[in-house]
C-alpha cells in the first residue's frame, strides 16, 4: 500500500507541475505545442521509449516551452512518436473528427480501393468497393466493381492519386475495363460520372441476408464501421437472426477498418452469449498509467450502452471475410472470439492493429468538455494495447483460413450467395467444397477509408 500511494504521489505531483501551469506561463504560439506534449508525456502508450517524453525531460515550464519554441503542432507530434507506432494521428479540426467517429464525412458515396498493376508500375487503378445508399454515386448508378480509369482525364498513379480523389471535392470518374493475362490490363472504356462530395451519414448495417441452403439457415451481415450511434440498428439486425433461427452466420468485414471497442464487444456478444460476464479483453497502457489504475479488463456483455438488451445467437463458429482494409476493432472481433468459438476466415491477411487510441482535447482534463477555444487541435495517440483471454494480440495480421483475393473482373454482388467470398463460405458451411480459384493478388496502394483516418479502434477516455 505504501508503494501505491508514493507512485500515486509521484504521479499527481509531475500533473501538478505541467498542467496547473499559470496560463501566462505558457506563450500563445506554443499553447497547442504545449497540449500536445503534455497530453503524450501522460497517455502515450510507448512514453517510456520516448527520449523527449520522460518525465524528467524538462525541470519548468520554461525549458519545456524553449522546446517547444519553432514547431508546428504537427512536427512536434511526429517527433514524439515511437518507431513501432503506425496508427497514431493529429488533426487540426476535431468537428470534422468527431463526425468522423460517428460516421459523417465529406463523401460521394463511392467507396473505392485503389491498386497497382505490379510491385514495380507508377500505374494504378480503382475498383468500386460498395456505394453507400442516398450518396450522390447511389443516384448517378454507380455500382460495385466498376474500374476507375483515371480522374479528370488524367490516367491514376502512385504519385497522383492523392490529388486527383482526395483533395477534390468535385471530379469527374473515367471509367475502364480490367482483364488479366499474365499481368493485370486497365483499358479507358467511354464511361464518365462527375460526382460531388457533400456532408454524408454511412449506417455500417450495410446488407443483412437470410439464405436457407441445403438445410442450413445462414445469415449474413455486411457491416463497414463500429459506430456507436448504429448499435441499434446492428442489435436489430441480430433480432431478424435470432427470429428466423438461423444455424450459420457470416461476418463481412473485408471493408472494415474498426471503430468504438465498446461496440466490437456488443457484436461479439450477439455473435455468441453463452459467455455472458466472461473476459473479452484487456487493455493495458503505459507504466505510468498502469502503475495508477492497473490493466483494465471488458467482458462480453448482456446489454448495449444504452441499456438495451442484446440479441444473443449463441454460437459455436462463425465465418468472418477479411482483407488488407480489415483492421483494428475487426480484428478485435476476431482474437477476441478465437479462445472461446471457431472463427473462419476467409480472404487475405488483415492489417495487424491490436492497439487502440483516445482522442485527447486541449483542456484540463483532456476531454472535450472545457476544450481551449482558441483553437481545434486534438490528438489520436495510441494509447492502449489489447489483448485477449489469453493474453494473446496480432501485430501482423490475421491469416485466412482460405485465401481468396476478390477478382476485380468478377467482384460480384454483396450479400449475393454467388458473390464470390460468401459463396465461398456458404461451400463450407454446407460441406459442399469445391477448387478455391487462383486470382492474382496485386499490391494494395490504398483505399477511400483509409485517407480519412477510418482504420482505427478507439476507446471513451471516460
Amino acid at each position: 500500500m505504501k508503494k501505491i500511494i508514493t507512485l500515486l504521489v509521484s504521479i499527481l505531483v509531475l500533473i501538478n507541475l505541467f498542467n496547473c501551469t499559470e496560463k501566462d506561463d505558457i506563450p500563445k504560439d506554443v499553447e497547442v505545442q504545449n497540449f500536445v506534449w503534455k497530453a503524450m508525456n501522460l497517455y502515450y502508450l510507448w512514453q517510456e521509449d520516448v527520449p523527449d517524453l520522460q518525465d524528467d525531460r524538462f525541470a519548468t515550464q520554461g525549458e519545456l516551452n524553449s522546446f517547444l519554441d519553432g514547431k508546428t503542432p504537427e512536427n512536434l507530434f511526429d517527433e514524439l512518436l515511437s518507431e513501432q507506432d503506425r496508427f497514431s494521428w493529429i488533426v487540426d479540426d476535431y468537428i470534422a473528427l468527431e463526425n468522423l467517429f460517428a460516421g459523417v464525412t465529406l463523401n460521394n458515396g463511392m467507396e473505392f480501393g485503389l491498386k497497382a498493376i505490379a510491385d514495380d508500375v507508377q500505374q494504378v487503378f480503382g475498383y468500386v468497393r460498395y456505394v453507400i445508399p442516398n450518396s450522390d454515386a447511389a443516384q448517378k448508378n454507380i455500382q460495385r466493381g466498376q474500374i476507375i480509369y483515371g480522374i479528370n482525364g488524367q490516367q491514376l498513379t502512385r504519385t497522383n492519386y492523392k490529388d486527383l480523389l482526395f483533395n477534390n471535392d468535385t471530379y469527374t470518374v473515367d471509367f475502364g475495363t480490367y482483364a488479366f493475362n499474365g499481368t493485370a490490363e486497365i483499358t479507358p472504356n467511354d464511361e464518365h460520372t462527375t460526382l460531388v462530395k457533400e456532408e454524408l451519414t454511412e449506417n455500417p448495417v450495410n446488407t443483412i441476408t437470410i439464405n436457407e441452403i441445403e438445410g442450413h439457415k445462414i445469415g449474413y451481415l455486411f457491416y463497414n464501421q463500429f459506430v456507436g450511434q448504429f448499435d441499434d440498428d446492428l442489435n436489430n439486425a441480430f433480432q431478424q437472426f435470432k427470429n428466423e433461427n438461423i444455424t450459420d452466420l457470416v461476418l463481412d468485414l473485408r471493408y472494415n477498418g474498426g471503430g468504438l471497442v465498446t461496440t466490437a464487444i456488443s457484436l461479439a456478444s450477439m455473435i455468441t452469449g453463452q459467455f455472458s460476464d466472461e473476459l473479452y479483453t484487456t487493455l493495458s497502457r503505459n507504466e505510468k498509467l498502469n502503475g495508477i489504475f492497473g490493466v483494465q479488463t471488458a467482458n462480453f456483455r448482456n446489454n448495449l450502452s444504452n441499456d438495451n438488451v442484446i440479441n444473443h445467437l449463441n454460437l459455436n463458429q462463425v465465418y468472418v471475410l477479411i482483407s488488407g482494409s480489415t483492421a483494428s476493432a475487426s480484428e478485435l472481433i476476431i482474437n477476441g472470439l478465437n479462445p472461446y468459438i471457431d472463427v473462419k476466415l476467409i480472404g487475405t491477411q488483415t492489417v495487424g492493429k491490436a492497439v487502440g487510441s483516445v482522442t485527447l482535447y486541449d483542456s484540463d482534463d483532456y476531454g472535450r468538455e472545457g476544450a481551449n477555444p482558441n483553437h481545434t487541435y486534438a490528438i489520436q495517440p495510441i494509447v492502449t494495447e489489447l489483448t485477449n483471454k489469453l493474453g494473446e494480440n496480432n501485430h501482423v495480421g490475421f491469416l485466412p483460413d482460405i485465401n481468396l483475393p476478390e477478382n476485380f473482373a468478377n467482384l460480384g454482388i454483396i450479400g449475393d450467395i454467388n458473390e464470390p467470398l460468401f459463396a465461398t463460405a456458404i461451400a463450407e458451411i454446407t460441406a459442399n467444397r469445391k477448387p478455391i480459384p487462383t486470382v492474382e493478388k496485386l499490391p494494395s496502394i490504398a483505399n477511400s477509408k483509409m485517407h480519412n483516418a477510418q482504420n482505427n479502434m478507439f476507446i471513451d477516455l471516460k
